[in-house]
């Protein structure tokens, strides 16, 4: 497998080597060794997954210090448009986004470091969305980023769908106004 590290290093793409005949295909989806070579930690205790579709944006999340979470995030069935959003107060990318397209066509996963915001964007008809979180979830450090913050101006893709929304993530702040702890 490929570990490629984005515009923002923290944040890696994982591209599995792919071994496909007649009967299907395997890969590996998660090497401890590799994924410490490459500076991802190794502790993941919860797995989640979630199903939704087309136009469905989740996030952008975070969970606040001392519950932050790492996430590495794949598509099982479908494809999304998966961003971070740093948030690490004195980092030289505070405030900046990067993406890619996940889908089960690519089979590419990403990590998402703790000290972001995570969320992604349907974009066919309806994607399983498979995530490993290095912390467990604690409802009471949930935090969140407005996805549509001006300031951060991520490019979701599909701007003439109707993108639907909880409504905590309409609710969520502007980065002027997010309540969070992450420190470079």
């Amino acid at each position: 497998m490929k570990i490629i590290s984005l515009a923002i290093p923290d944040v890696k793409l994982i591209e599995p080597d792919v071994f496909g005949d007649n009967r299907g295909f395997f890969m590996e989806t998660y090497r401890a060794d590799l994924f410490k070579e490459a500076g991802i930690p190794t502790n993941f205790v919860q797995d989640n997954m979630s199903s939704s579709r087309k136009g469905v944006l989740r996030g952008l999340h975070f969970q606040k210090d001392p519950y932050s979470q790492g996430k590495l995030v794949r598509v099982v069935r479908g494809e999304v448009f998966d961003v971070a959003v740093d948030l690490r107060k004195g980092s030289p990318y505070f405030g900046k986004w990067v993406g890619d397209f996940l889908s089960e066509e690519n089979k590419k996963s990403l990590y998402v470091p703790q000290g972001f915001a995570h969320g992604f964007c349907v974009v066919s008809d309806e994607a399983v969305f498979h995530y490993k979180c290095t912390e467990f979830y604690h409802p009471e450090a949930e935090g969140g980023l407005r996805y549509d913050d001006p300031t951060v101006n991520v490019e979701w893709p599909l701007p003439d769908l109707a993108k639907i929304t909880s409504p905590k993530d309409e609710k969520a702040p502007y980065l002027e106004n997010i309540d969070c702890n992450f420190t470079y």
